[in-house]
């Protein structure tokens, strides 16, 4: 009765199965693999807080990866432009950073985010930056970009504000050199509120580490459908050739055939054929 597997329209069936079923299990397994490496990168992140390590030398911080990115960084310099990024929540409420370009000795310029104040971005409510050298610690962050969230990419800011916090944004606004980062004074003065470092890129559960997750899914569903589908037409199969086996088939077929016979002569004989008038 299995004879039917071995037919080329089964085995293509089945090498399809085959090969479907590994394929759909690996990548749900690889899915969830970096679901998981999300979630352990979080928790790492989240776990290590600036203030557990001792500063460390800007220059040797570089460049930001997922382990630099939230370790403190000290640096020197003498601080020049102040500009005031707007639009940046905290805790829900609204507000805007104090950002200062410092430039420090080595002669390169680092943007650092000295505080953050609520409402909306007024040069009258930023503190005016400490003249003279001095000696920053901030935790470091990557340069952001049009695709970061929260910020203001869309242009069209007034005179000495700034949307997007990094080296492309500010290139054109200073002559030296710039480092492709910035620090967030964990300690402000003046009565401005710490900006808290960011988790690196790509290690937050945002919504790509639960589209990870929902494509895990996904492919573990496609390998039970595969199996229910070959099941569902081994099945069929199965009950057709039983029923042929068991005359079903050919009684159907006979049935059939009764019924196309009906309207005949109950003798047999069939119907005569209608004859034409007789012509005049």
């Amino acid at each position: 009765m299995h004879r039917f597997l071995l037919t080329p329209r089964w085995w293509g069936i089945n090498v399809f199965v085959a090969l479907s079923i590994p394929f759909c299990l690996f990548m749900g397994t690889w899915q969830l693999g970096r679901f998981e490496d999300r979630v352990g990168s979080h928790r790492e992140a989240t776990a290590e807080r600036p203030a557990d390590r001792a500063a460390e030398p800007l220059d040797s911080l570089l460049p930001v990866d997922t382990e630099t990115s939230g370790r403190l960084a000290s640096t020197a310099g003498e601080y020049g432009r102040q500009l005031l990024v707007p639009e940046r929540t905290l805790d829900g409420a609204p507000g805007f950073y104090v950002l200062t370009l410092l430039r420090t000795d080595s002669g390169k310029t680092v943007p650092v985010v000295r505080g953050w104040l609520p409402g909306q971005a007024d040069p009258a409510k930023a503190p005016a930056p400490p003249t003279g050298r001095v000696e920053v610690t901030g935790a470091l962050q990557a340069s952001e970009n049009s695709g970061t969230k929260g910020v203001h990419a869309q242009g069209g800011l007034p005179e000495g504000q700034l949307g997007v916090i990094g080296a492309a944004t500010l290139v054109n606004l200073v002559q030296d050199p710039l480092y492709d980062a910035w620090l967030t004074v964990q300690s402000p003065a003046d009565g401005m509120t710490p900006v808290p470092a960011k988790a690196p890129n790509n290690t937050g559960l945002d919504l790509k580490a639960f589209q990870n997750l929902g494509y895990t899914g996904e492919w573990f569903v496609f390998v039970v459908f595969v199996l229910f589908m070959w099941f569902r037409l081994y099945r069929r199969e199965v009950e057709t050739l039983r029923d042929a086996e068991a005359g079903l088939l050919a009684t159907t077929d006979a049935a059939g055939a009764d019924a196309g016979t009906a309207g005949s002569d109950p003798d047999g004989a069939a119907p005569a054929p209608a004859t034409a008038p007789p012509a005049r």
